[in-house]
């Protein structure tokens, strides 16, 4: 079809055709990275006051443990990356992270009936990528199994899950340090080892919508690929009428008037 058509024409309608393949290959599917972490104020001799399990799209790749303060790869995704600069750079923050949470675990009061022993934290944090983009992040706060609050690190807001928890949200909200160390670990760091991950995981994640999506896809990308779909459409014609000046084929009669 692009054989006499003027260089410049083609050359349009290759770039069009390139613009439209380029979304499709960002695009791809949503990805999450998600640590799960545990630390209690107090342990006992042998164990640890804090402990991590690291997952993409809900396959463990690596563990932690305070007592030992080592990373361990789980898996074949744990192997492909354990050598790899996000890999240096997650692991190398684990324990501060730990470290932190510790410092704010006497701030959560559910007002229960205390457990037996020391309470224990239990705090998720997740991202999630998609075309190249973080598309979301959070933080999920549980004492001694009960969920008492979640934060979407995207836009700072807070739900308070259990009601006993209202009193620590305030003090967390009033705590500016606090509050951008949540979201600097969650839409920044934890979004660059993911982004980094991804390149040495490509073929080995199943391409399917992480479970569940932390937040539904980025809407501008369908805003991109309507226009482009026209371009390309438009373009298409073009060459089509360009080649009807030299021949009029009777299967392109209307085609063939237009020229």
């Amino acid at each position: 079809m692009l054989e006499g058509m003027p260089p410049t024409l083609t050359a349009g309608l290759l770039l069009m055709l390139l613009l439209l393949l380029e979304p499709w290959e960002t695009m791809g599917y949503a990805h999450s990275l998600c640590l799960d972490l545990a630390v209690t104020s107090q342990s006992r001799p042998g164990q640890p006051w804090c402990e991590v399990q690291g997952s993409v799209d809900t396959k463990p790749f690596l563990q932690y443990d305070s007592d030992s303060n080592q990373v361990t790869p789980l898996g074949l995704l744990g192997k492909e990356v354990n050598d790899t600069q996000a890999w240096r750079e997650l692991t190398g923050t684990l324990g501060d992270v730990g470290r932190e949470l510790r410092m704010v675990l006497p701030d959560i009061q559910l007002g229960t009936e205390a457990t037996k022993g020391p309470p224990r934290l239990q705090a998720k944090l997740c991202c999630q990528r998609e075309a190249e983009t973080c598309t979301a992040a959070s933080w999920h706060f549980s004492l001694d199994g009960q969920t008492a609050l979640l934060l979407d690190a995207m836009d700072m807001n807070w739900t308070i899950v259990n009601p006993g928890a209202a009193g620590t949200k305030e003090q967390w909200e009033k705590n500016p340090h606090l509050a951008e160390y949540f979201r600097k670990i969650s839409v920044g760091d934890c979004s660059q080892w993911l982004r980094g991950f991804l390149e040495h995981w490509k073929n080995m994640l199943e391409q399917e919508p992480t479970e569940p999506p932390l937040k539904p896809s980025d809407p501008s990308q369908l805003a991109y690929i309507v226009p482009v779909v026209l371009i390309v459409i438009c373009a298409g014609l073009a060459a089509i009428f360009w080649k009807c000046k030299g021949e009029k084929q009777p299967g392109l009669w209307l085609l063939g008037r237009a020229c």
